[in-house]
């Protein structure tokens, strides 16, 4: 059977050759890549590598590479055809059906193609004549040079309406294909069909493989109804599901683990100009969750730049409406508000790339932008207010996909309302500066100086009880003491080793206080690559490499913790929640620690009422993170659990 490259290449996209290959292979995280055993050789040093930006894999034992269907057939046996057919259903694709109609489709859009790919020639040749010296100059005003121009296949749409119809109907190209294509305006009120971009600079669309399947035209005349023209959707362009340069960025993209999406085709031009040539954009629609998909599949957060003034925002609101469904532990974005007036374009015209850094540096979390757009411009001067804002934030987090993203979004949501209404635990009364009243910090009152408010305990002072006389005199615990935390995570991954596996890249950079905790991690971490079916094959592997005390010395730390998660007959997916909460109290508690330091540190340089303010929500936010804890009560089964509340 004969596949179409649209159907292989729907296949490859859907499916990651780490997701194929690692059901044959163990595959461990390595950078932007994941490495493992070669299928092909025996060996102990791992030479397997899987690159799922590339969507190839490559062993340096065996000299062999490929993509999925090459792996496939490399390892089962299998002919192409059949390869594909696996795949395909896998990928929850049916495979087509070799009809008359089937055979006709492929023909029609191979037509399509071949005239579209010699309309962006005609266009390119015409930028570069005498007929294309208005565009020229609109470019070079622009900053647009031509070598961007050259990989951007830039081009001009003369002003005659029938100078394209005429080029391609002389290369036989039949007036009903330009017409599918997008290429000519019809109607029954036209008598004759004319070119649809005229006197325009025109901007060739892609397909992820970089066959020109629709246009996009900038005017050069002032007062034209549509300053930019798009092609008409049609049978290869569908706006909401591809983006801009996405072909060309795709590359770049995985390689710097990063992905930027702007709004505007010169935006695009202008931002790789100037060393970012990771960079996308959304096909003159607001984000949508095809688009989404496509930007995940390049980078686990990435960043969408919007204008800074009012209709930013709301462009920057509405992204968020839309992703919030489809977030997950590896799925977000970020989203970096420009100086207001300025559009990309201009930024990196006018500073560069380190103007262009700098914003991207900037950018904020979803979860900041999510309570921004709930917080902004609303009062909550009555309980009413204040109770309409609770119940709204309570709706957002219900309709997130991703139970356990779910829960931490509810947790983060009741903190900031905690902060915001001065309703959090262990806030000394009368301290609270009235929230949207405009009163003055505490600290100021009366024209005077009062005391600092006294620290807060975070997570490195939250450590067990104390331990055994024989156990504090260990010397492997006498650098540092041991806190709950790092005793809870080092405890649940000796009794659920299966748990490091999903979580190796968290556990391997975690930030550890306790130095003999620290090598135990390290130990664990070494040991992934064996197989360890239970804890008791972990703690064997352990007492090898002679870290068997320091493995008694954690787990009977942890035996002093209420967490009956612990327990090796405990189910294994509430050993995960708990772990997942407790790696995200960890890295949060470090990063505010940080964001404390910081704090007191600009208070001491300026102790202005805004620094006060500062201080004290960093505060307020490490006494509530402080006293939550790890375990949730009813847990035992997979289903059937309560929302979370905010």
């Amino acid at each position: 059977m004969r596949f179409s490259p649209e159907f292989i290449e729907e296949i490859r996209t859907r499916l990651p050759v780490s997701e194929v290959v690692g059901r044959r292979v163990r595959l461990k995280k390595a950078g932007r890549e994941w490495r493992g055993l070669s299928p092909f050789n025996a060996e102990k040093t791992p030479s397997f590598y899987v690159n799922d930006g590339k969507m190839a894999w490559f062993d340096f034992s065996s000299g062999k590479n490929g993509n999925i269907f090459d792996f496939v057939m490399a390892t089962e046996g299998l002919t192409f055809p059949e390869a594909v057919e696996r795949l395909a259903g896998e990928a929850g694709l049916a495979l087509p059906q070799r009809t008359v109609e089937s055979v006709e489709h492929e023909r029609k859009r191979a037509g399509l193609h071949e005239v579209l790919e010699k309309a962006a020639q005609f266009f390119e040749k015409r930028l570069s004549g005498r007929e294309g010296a208005k565009a020229r100059a609109y470019l070079t005003e622009r900053g647009i040079s031509a070598a961007s121009q050259a990989t951007f296949r830039i081009g001009y749409a003369p002003a005659e309406r029938h100078a394209l119809r005429d080029h391609l109907a002389s290369l036989d190209a039949d007036v009903e294909t330009m017409i599918e294509a997008g290429l000519l305006v019809h109607g029954d009120d036209v008598k004759v069909p004319y070119d649809r971009f005229r006197d325009r600079v025109m901007f060739p669309i892609c397909d992820r493989s970089g066959r020109v399947i629709a246009f996009g035209g900038r005017a050069l005349e002032k007062g034209v109804p549509a300053k930019y023209l798009n092609s008409p959707e049609g049978t290869l362009f569908h706006k909401g599901a591809l983006l801009y340069n996405h072909h060309q960025a795709r590359k770049p993209a995985m390689d710097r683990g990063a992905v930027i999406a702007v709004e505007g085709y010169v935006d695009v031009v202008a931002v790789t100009a100037v060393g970012f040539p990771n960079v996308v954009a959304t096909c003159g629609t607001a984000l949508t969750p095809d688009q989404c998909e496509l930007l995940w599949k390049m980078s686990e957060q990435p960043t969408l730049c919007f204008d800074g003034d009012a209709a930013g925002r709301r462009a920057a609101f509405k992204a968020v409406e839309t992703a919030l469904p489809l977030i997950g532990p590896n799925r977000s974005l970020r989203f970096a508000f420009l100086p207001d007036g300025q559009d990309p374009d201009d930024l990196a015209r006018a500073g560069g790339a380190t103007a262009v850094a700098e914003v991207l540096d900037k950018a904020k979390p979803l979860v900041d932008v999510l309570w921004l757009r709930e917080t902004e411009g609303h009062s909550i001067d009555t309980p009413e207010q204040r109770a309409g804002l609770e119940h709204r934030l309570q709706e957002i987090v219900r309709g997130i996909g991703d139970d356990s993203l779910r829960r931490h979004y509810a947790v983060a949501m009741k903190e900031r309302l905690a902060a915001l209404l001065g309703t959090n635990r262990r806030q000394p009364a009368g301290r609270q500066a009235a929230a949207g009243t405009g009163a003055r910090p505490a600290f100021m009152a009366g024209g005077r100086r009062q005391p600092f408010p006294p620290p807060l305990r975070g997570y490195r002072g939250a450590s067990l009880p104390p331990l055994s006389d024989s156990i504090t005199r260990s010397p492997a615990f006498a650098r540092a003491a041991l806190p709950q935390r790092e005793a809870l995570i080092l405890a649940l991954i000796l009794s659920h080793p299966h748990l490091l596996e999903r979580h190796f890249d968290e556990i391997e950079s975690l930030d550890l206080t306790n130095a003999e905790a620290a090598k135990l991690r390290d130990a664990i971490v070494h040991l992934a690559g064996e197989e360890l079916h239970d804890a008791g094959t972990l703690r064997h592997a352990l007492e090898r490499h002679g870290l068997d005390t320091v493995r008694q010395h954690v787990e009977a730390a942890a035996d002093r913790l209420p967490h009956w998660h612990l327990r090796e007959d405990a189910a294994e997916i509430d050993a995960e929640h708990v772990l997942q909460q407790a790696l995200t109290l960890h890295q949060k508690m470090q990063a505010l620690h940080k964001h404390l330091r910081a704090a007191e540190r600009a208070l001491a340089d300026d102790a202005s009422e805004m620094n006060f303010a500062r201080l004290r929500d960093v505060q307020s936010r490490l006494s509530a993170l402080g006293g939550m804890e790890a375990t949730v009560e009813g847990f035992g089964t997979s289903s059937g659990r309560p929302e979370p509340e905010i």
